[in-house]
């Protein structure tokens, strides 16, 4: 993240401890290691970028054996994008091709990656708050509320994709491992996720954009309380407008300077990466190419037929900025690293395509202004409710459709869904989408049988929990049906 370099961080590599053999725990050596480290305040901060830099992950480029690093957010596209209508990759090889064919199984090492990503960011939130008492004690409640942001965030995470999961909230001792492996209901995950995001809400304010601030805990919650087993609609409708009247955020003018003017207006919280250098780039920009290949692998996450039609339909003038035909795939075009030029053939990718700086957007205002209409509706299939329909076109005409020819009289929940669709590709929101609108099984169900993939069905809205943790736990940690 490019704000870390401006953080003192001495000693703080001695915090990120072995995890070969569990992500959850950190082994005897490594917590009094810990118990040293955290000494002053400046520490409890170095602590807390650290968590973080979990999240940004490990640049795939820098270190390719995934069982010494991991990638954080850094494949959170296979499991998303790849999973729904949207993308595919461009070969049938390796494990990375299964989640557009619905063919993952309990050894993918990507779905386990992001499993171990989202429990080392639980695991340093943890090692945060044993230590908080060493904090100066002004900073203490923000530096607190920080960190259960970032551990409700790798919560909302993983409760979405693989289910039920152990929930850890303190550093585990050796007596108590059998908390590292019991899985708890989903109730109970997203009861800890809403306590975390209410203390983040109450103790943050919105002074930054790459770190947690009240905002992003707002409309993440929001967000949480639409997806939770019982949707609370009214509070995540009230929360939604919180944000837009804290008159903190703003629509861009030009769709294209969301993703290449970094930390604009509409940004509520981004995790940041530094173009061409190892220790703070991404990858997955480009393994975003094909025709012209940049990246270890590439291919991945091309975008699918039935999606381009949406955005014929539906895209306006996003579609640029959005993907691009090369001639032979059609590429996502908003991670294009930096320097890249696509005017000219053969296209050019940057001086450094596989140490990219493109951000990781978690959340903007419109995904705010489209999760607001969302909560109207609610449980239903319809709203003509003016605030409603008011938020949904801010969106629909920053796209260049007309605010009054094209407002329409009654905004359903179908069209909402598409337009979040456009707006929001490849950014990691589709799959999620579908779950919290009740409609992923009927589309991707659909969307299997157009492309021919016979392996999907219901199950596959469940990742399997991951063999190798499973039997590190002695076979404690149970599996997802039909796994």
């Amino acid at each position: 993240m490019k704000y870390i370099k401006y953080i003192l961080l001495v000693g703080i590599g001695i915090m990120f401890h072995s995890c070969d053999d569990e992500f959850l725990n950190p082994l005897p050596d490594s917590a009094i290691v810990v118990d040293g480290f955290y000494s002053t305040d400046a520490d409890v901060l170095a602590g807390i970028i650290g968590i973080y830099d979990a999240l940004q992950g490990v640049n795939e480029n820098t270190e390719t054996n995934i069982t010494r690093a991991n990638r954080g957010l850094q494949f959170e596209y296979m499991l998303s994008e790849m999973r729904t209508d949207n993308t595919r990759t461009a070969t049938l090889e390796g494990t990375k091709a299964d989640f557009h064919r619905y063919r993952v199984d309990p050894n993918n090492i990507q779905s386990e990656d992001m499993y171990q990503s989202m429990y080392e960011v639980i695991s340093r939130t943890n090692n945060v708050l044993n230590f908080i008492d060493v904090a100066d004690e002004a900073n203490r409640s923000s530096y607190a509320a920080e960190a259960k942001f970032l551990r409700a965030f790798a919560y909302f995470k993983l409760v979405r994709l693989f289910g039920d999961v152990p929930l850890v909230t303190s550093v585990v001792g050796p007596t108590e491992t059998d908390l590292l492996f019991t899985r708890v209901s989903t109730e109970k995950i997203y009861s800890q996720i809403v306590s975390d995001l209410q203390e983040a809400i109450s103790n943050l304010d919105n002074t930054y954009k790459s770190r947690a601030s009240k905002a992003a805990a707002q409309g993440l919650l929001a967000k949480v309380y639409m997806t939770q087993p019982s949707p609370d609609y009214p509070a995540a409708q009230q929360l939604c407008l919180d944000v837009v009247s804290s008159m903190e955020f703003s629509l861009e003018a030009d769709f294209n300077d969301v993703f290449y003017n970094e930390l604009n207006d509409e940004i509520i919280f981004a995790v940041q990466y530094e173009s061409g250098n190892t220790l703070e780039s991404q990858s997955f920009s480009s393994e975003f190419t094909a025709t012209v290949r940049q990246g270890r692998e590439d291919g991945h996450n091309m975008v699918n037929d039935n999606l381009i039609a949406v955005f014929s339909a539906m895209g306006g003038n996003r579609t640029e900025t959005s993907f691009w035909n090369t001639g032979t795939w059609t590429e996502v075009a908003k991670f294009l690293p930096e320097g890249s030029d696509i005017t000219v053939s053969p296209p050019t990718y940057g001086p450094s395509p596989r140490d990219a700086g493109n951000d990781v957007i978690v959340l903007r205002y419109a995904d705010v202004l489209l999760m607001h209409a969302e909560a109207i509706i609610g449980s239903g299939t319809s709203t003509n409710d003016g605030g409603a329909i008011d938020s949904y076109m801010a969106v629909r005409a920053r796209a260049g459709f007309d605010p009054v020819a094209d407002r329409p009289a009654t905004l359903s929940k179908e069209a909402l869904l598409n337009e979040r669709r456009v707006e929001l590709a490849f950014e990691n929101q589709r799959f999620y989408d579908l779950l919290r609108f009740g409609v992923a099984d009927p589309v991707l169900s659909a969307h299997a049988a157009e492309m021919g993939y016979s392996s999907y069905d219901i199950r596959q809205l469940l990742l399997p929990i991951p063999a190798r943790e499973i039997n590190l736990s002695g076979g404690l940690l149970t599996q997802n049906p039909g796994y």
